[in-house]
């Protein structure tokens, strides 16, 4: 894995090159220093600013040279973003470095070099704003201490799983940040919003607390220090509240993953806002850099929801929640009711639900938990409370019928297949 840093000479860019030195040294992989002409200025100064460039990244690579690194170097000419990213691609860079935009920039880098690497590398990028907290880890003085933007997408799969193999290479403390809007996340829960609108409910944040830990297992282990949350209600732009909690913990390095969204997108992107605001360096994993293929590591399912109308065909879907975790876990099983009638008979429904648990439902270390779910649109109470239960997977049965013959399972397996953020295993019964 290459790494590429990219320079114009001024005093942070130097920072950031002994950054990438540093990091090229500690993982012991070759480093790419690179100058880019921007064309007009090459063809209107010609050969004497190409031999001054070229005398300039010689004179950078010697002094890298000292501190270890096996450093090449290379003058490009055209538009910088676009040439750098073409150049890390044809290198197979992993990994590109560079300075930050300085305070005088227009708009903090808008529509600068930086912002448009950020949404033109297929790689991440490293956005350098003190060198020392890079040179401190890799002489072993002290571990490089890590804020992790969280949230539930694909870009923050592949700004974990990076960080991840960061944490290979050393010790790095790892501060989970999750910035979320209670109104925003009580509806997706399906818990009562309290009268006062900004107000957090226990049961909110232990939901939360849930779900966030789970996220960030991956990162558990053996030899690195436990991953400590923080979670931080807010309103407006989430970038801001990140980035002031990056601030408050005194971290060294802001991880984040990236849409790399264009244009009008960019208002509200985390990655680019932070990219600007931050005032330590600051990571962009693109979701690009997702694992795929062979290189997906096997989900291990720790726990399930399945959901039944007590009709035959739900029933049996509960079997089959079970049989997906062999190795232990918690299996929710749940039933919807409307609200006056769940009053009146949650009782009786929950040992309705009890009577239709596998003989052998807590072998294997299973945890079972039964629920009666009040609600008027039952697809709706299912996602509710397999966000508030943070289950990797929900299971419902179907008659499997179409039209006018649809059952009401069957019509509600639909609505979950439609809108659900997780893995459904819808089970069809035997056609005969």
């Amino acid at each position: 894995m290459t790494i590429l840093c990219a320079t114009h000479f001024s005093d942070a860019a130097q920072r950031a090159t002994t950054a990438a030195a540093e990091l090229a040294r500690k993982l012991n992989e070759p480093l790419f220093l690179v100058h880019v002409l921007p064309g007009d200025l090459a063809r209107a100064f010609g050969q004497t600013l190409h031999d001054t460039a070229t005398s300039a990244l010689q004179d950078e690579v010697r002094r890298v040279e000292k501190l270890g690194a096996r450093v090449s170097h290379q003058l490009l000419t055209g538009e910088p973003a676009e040439e750098l990213a073409r150049f890390a691609q044809e290198k197979g860079a992993g990994l590109v470095v560079t300075a930050g935009p300085t305070s005088a920039s227009p708009f903090l880098g808008v529509g600068g070099t930086v912002d448009r690497l950020a949404t033109a590398l297929s790689v991440p990028l490293l956005v350098v704003r003190d060198v020392e907290p890079f040179e401190a880890w890799v002489a072993g003085k002290r571990p490089l201490k890590v804020m992790l933007g969280v949230d539930r997408s694909q870009p923050f799969e592949a700004a974990r799983d990076w960080l991840r193999g960061l944490r290979r290479y050393g010790e790095v403390e790892v501060v989970a940040g999750r910035v979320y809007w209670p109104h925003e996340e009580y509806q997706r829960m399906g818990l009562a919003h309290p009268h006062v609108f900004q107000d957090v409910s226990p049961e909110l944040r232990r939901s939360l607390e849930h779900e966030v830990r789970t996220l960030v297992s991956p990162l558990e282990t053996q030899g690195q220090p436990p991953v400590r949350l923080r979670l931080e209600a807010g309103v407006g732009r989430i970038a801001d509240h990140l980035v002031a909690l990056a601030a408050d913990e005194k971290v060294d390095l802001l991880v984040v993953g990236s849409h790399q969204r264009r244009a009008m997108g960019k208002l509200w992107s985390v990655s680019h806002h932070a990219l600007r605001l931050a005032k330590m360096s600051v990571v962009s994993v693109p979701v690009t850099v997702a694992a795929r293929g062979s290189a997906v590591p096997i989900p291990e399912l720790r726990s399930v929801l399945v959901a039944t109308d007590f009709s035959d065909a739900a029933n049996r879907a509960i079997p089959y929640a079970f049989s997906l975790l062999p190795n232990g876990g918690s299996v929710y099983v749940v039933t919807v009711g409307e609200a006056p009638q769940v009053t009146e008979s949650e009782r009786d429904l929950r040992q309705r639900l009890h009577q239709l648990m596998p003989r052998d439902a807590d072998a294997h270390g299973r945890k079972v938990q039964v629920e009666v779910l009040a609600g008027q649109d039952v697809a709706t109470a299912i996602l509710q409370a397999a966000q508030r239960f943070d289950a990797d997977v929900i299971c419902v049965g179907t008659h499997g019928r179409t039209g006018l013959k649809t059952s009401l399972m069957g019509s509600v397996a639909k609505a979950v297949m439609s809108h659900a953020d997780r893995p459904v295993l819808v089970v069809r019964p035997f056609q005969g």
